[in-house]
């Protein structure tokens, strides 16, 4: 398995394009709303990959450090990319076949994200890495099958040519380390764990959706969801398995200290008379995502405001 990269990979929504230069140790900077994404590439340089330009390179190296963070073993970069130079040529494309967009031309219709999440290229290979480890057996599977797998191309054996070209990519970003500044919103997401980073990319892709008392998300034939079953499903996105209710959500813990710095990812729980009646995915710089209640869909909003009724915190992900 590849080596960790520094945390903080954002999940950006409106990625503009970058530029990788082709001289040794070049810095890709990728600018959103509200932060930026810089990559810095090891070994060899954007020119040394024939057929293969700055724009290009500089997405594979943003595909490849997404693996490195989600914890992903180095041949699921390799799939990720060949899938990248079948479906866009490795160009973060703004059209394609009915809806599709973006590197992986993923489709907003079939619940891959928003238009402008799937045009990011981070938050587009964090969607392709969770999609390709649900794929049962992946790693036995030649790339070809590994990747229509994912992918359920009309085309369904025209990855696997592309095998010797991903390799060669990877190899010349396989030292790529990416980092982000920002956070606190769905537009520049920053997370300490790839865990953290899944539940919320994850929580982010709802928002819109209504709140239903009991509700599981589309997943599991609901509408929308209430306050539990959004954290529940985002932290389940994440292989992190949590209680139903946000009762049992605060009680199951870890907690986090009262006092201390909350980190992105952690759940924050409001309660009345130490009845505990509201969950939250907490998401930096004081927001948090919710499906607030009745009337209201999910959503980014302060998770603290005057006369609240703040409970504590706590951090699945510690427990891990």
């Amino acid at each position: 398995m590849g080596s960790k990269i520094a945390v903080g990979v954002a999940v950006a929504l409106a990625m503009l394009p970058v530029l990788l230069g082709a001289v040794p140790q070049a810095v890709v900077t990728s600018l959103t709303g509200s932060g930026s994404t810089t990559c810095t590439p090891a070994g060899r340089t954007a020119g040394e990959v024939p057929g293969y330009g700055p724009e290009q390179l500089a997405n594979a190296a943003i595909v490849t450090s997404v693996g490195r963070q989600l914890q992903v073993p180095e041949p699921g970069w390799v799939i990720a990319v060949a899938v990248a130079i079948q479906e866009s040529t490795l160009r973060n494309l703004d059209h394609g076949d009915r809806d599709s967009l973006g590197l992986f031309q993923q489709r907003p219709s079939q619940g891959w994200g928003t238009p402008e999440q799937v045009m990011d290229p981070t938050y587009a290979a964090t969607q392709f890495y969770r999609h390709l480890r649900a794929v049962s057996g992946w790693q036995q599977m030649s790339l070809n099958d590994a990747a229509q797998a994912v992918q359920r191309s009309g085309t369904p054996n025209a990855y696997g040519r592309h095998q010797a070209d991903a390799e060669v990519i990877v190899a010349a970003v396989a030292g790529v380390t990416c980092e982000h500044t920002g956070g606190g919103d769905c537009a520049s997401i920053t997370a300490p764990t790839p865990a953290a980073l899944t539940a919320i990319n994850y929580a982010c892709g709802q928002r819109g959706l209504p709140y239903v008392w009991g509700g599981n998300g589309p997943d599991d034939g609901d509408a929308g969801f209430d306050c539990s079953g959004l954290t529940r499903a985002s932290y389940g996105a994440a292989g992190i398995p949590l209680p139903r209710t946000s009762r049992e959500q605060y009680a199951a813990g870890p907690h986090v200290p009262a006092g201390a710095a909350l980190l992105p990812g952690d759940l924050v729980f409001y309660a009345i008379a130490g009845r505990v009646h509201h969950v939250g995915l907490y998401i930096g710089s004081g927001n948090m995502i919710d499906a607030p209640d009745f009337g209201r869909a999910v959503k980014v909003e302060p998770y603290r405001y005057p006369g609240d009724d703040y409970l504590g915190a706590t951090r699945p992900t510690a427990a891990r």
